[in-house]
């Protein structure tokens, strides 16, 4: 009965709501309508909805990893479940889940505050916690999959709870079943509202990144503590990264390449400086930010998007930028560096 109940209220619609402040790298455009997502009954209300239901739904969670370059015709469901808590806790690890509405940031802060490290490597990273399993979200060591439980989830057709756990989300390097479509993937069948991490107890730190090595030369500090390592994630991404509330931005724009042996062999033997990391399984990352510096990125721009002065692997809004001169840099940059090295940079980003 209370679930009838729920189901027989209409949903807040905001007609012709500006996206502006709901994307980081600040770019105009409009949805024709929105509806803000604070429980799953409110998804539920949408598709009891007749005028709603039938209609394309586009999820909107921080707007961290998005290019929008036109208006959205689609129902806007703009993720705002919130809420923090510390579901179990044990000698091997405690669960904490947080609303997919939530801060990431926060999340880290908020962990540590509890006493449960474990995510402090991934401080600093924009975004909301639902859009974190989308992105399988990565930095300095450690990536979202090494410290997901399981997520809860709405399906966009039926109404119908679900609950992933971490094979079922199909995680790879910046990739899930979020991403993908087809009968396999779930992009824009449904929508994150809650997401459990496992924390490892006693924790374990990673510090075998090359800057938090650089970290520890420079302080002395061998054994820091998760704290320490929080702020040194912080101060290094600052020193790197623009503020998006200062300089619209999305963070780092392409995914970093991946090569086989005899790929990297090559560039090397072409390029000997080039930044380069082996990965378990025989192959190696390159760094993406390296590639676009060799082409000559670093600081140009077309029209009002530009190229970071401080990273050449971030885009950037210089004042009133639109979505298209966005995408127009990215696919210069792109065929720069793929005429140098032969490689196709993958923007990270959603381009709308």
């Amino acid at each position: 009965m209370r679930e009838n109940s729920a189901m027989s209220v209409t949903p807040a619609v905001e007609n012709r709501v500006s996206l502006r402040p709901y994307n980081s790298f600040g770019l105009p455009a409009l949805a024709e309508r929105l509806v803000r997502v604070r429980s799953e009954d409110d998804v539920r209300r949408v598709l009891a909805t007749p005028a709603l239901a039938r209609r394309p739904k586009f999820v909107l969670g921080g707007g961290s990893n998005i290019v929008l370059t036109t208006d959205l015709r689609a129902v806007v469901l703009k993720v705002e479940v919130a809420g923090k808590r510390v579901v179990s806790r044990d000698e091997n690890a405690a669960v904490v889940e947080a609303g997919a509405g939530e801060s990431w940031h926060g999340l880290v802060e908020w962990t540590l505050e509890q006493g449960l490290p474990g995510l402090e490597n991934l401080a600093l990273i924009p975004g909301s916690v639902g859009a974190s399993p989308v992105q399988n979200i990565g930095a300095y060591g450690v990536e979202l999959q090494d410290r997901f439980e399981s997520l809860d989830a709405v399906d966009l057709e039926t109404g119908t709870s679900l609950t992933l756990d971490a094979p079922a989300c199909r995680f790879g390097y910046r990739d899930s079943v979020f991403k993908h479509r087809g009968p396999d993937g779930l992009a824009g069948r449904c929508l994150i509202t809650r997401v459990r991490f496992r924390l490892p107890q006693p924790p374990r730190a990673v510090l075998g990144y090359l800057d938090i090595e650089r970290k520890i030369a420079e302080t002395g500090i061998t054994h820091p503590t998760p704290r320490q390592v929080f702020d040194w994630v912080c101060a290094i991404r600052r020193a790197k990264l623009p503020d998006p509330a200062v300089i619209g931005n999305a963070g780092s724009f392409f995914k970093n390449p991946v090569v086989t042996p005899e790929q990297c062999r090559d560039i090397i033997a072409r390029d000997p400086a080039i930044v380069h990391y082996p990965l378990g399984d025989g192959t190696f990352k390159l760094a993406a930010g390296w590639l676009i510096d060799a082409c000559g990125w670093r600081g140009k721009s077309i029209g009002q998007a530009g190229v970071y002065e401080k990273q050449a692997l971030v885009l950037v809004n210089r004042g009133q930028a639109i979505g298209g001169e966005i995408v127009t840099l990215a696919c210069a940059i792109q065929e720069s560096v793929y005429g140098r090295f032969g490689i196709r940079l993958e923007p990270e980003p959603v381009l709308l």
